[in-house]
């Protein structure tokens, strides 16, 4: 390692831009678990809003999609890749199935 700190941009391209690789799409994943989990807690606490069986399945095909993404942007494995949209595209599946199944209101 050359002299200097490990923080100087030059060594640390996150400090010139800090939306590229992962990070941007890290960054949305958490918010997307953040509003995963006020959404049930505040169904919880108040016994308003939506129910999580609602969206959980909607939000979980999400998320493997934006893993996916990462994935890609990470240049991870082809076959990760594949994985992870095959079950996006299961929890979607599951999803239409029970709002198919379920009466209409």
């Amino acid at each position: 390692m050359h002299g200097g700190s490990p923080w100087r941009s030059e060594l640390n391209p996150l400090l010139t831009d800090p939306f590229s690789g992962t990070t941007l799409i890290d960054a949305v994943i958490a918010l997307t678990l953040l509003e995963w989990l006020a959404l049930y807690v505040c169904f919880r606490v108040t016994g308003k809003g939506l129910a999580p069986h609602h969206y959980t399945l909607n939000l979980v095909a999400g998320l493997f999609l934006m893993l996916a993404l990462r994935s890609a942007v990470a240049n991870g494995a082809g076959w990760g890749m594949a994985l992870l949209l095959a079950c996006a595209g299961l929890a979607h599946a599951a999803d239409l199935y029970r709002r198919w199944k379920a009466p209409a209101t």
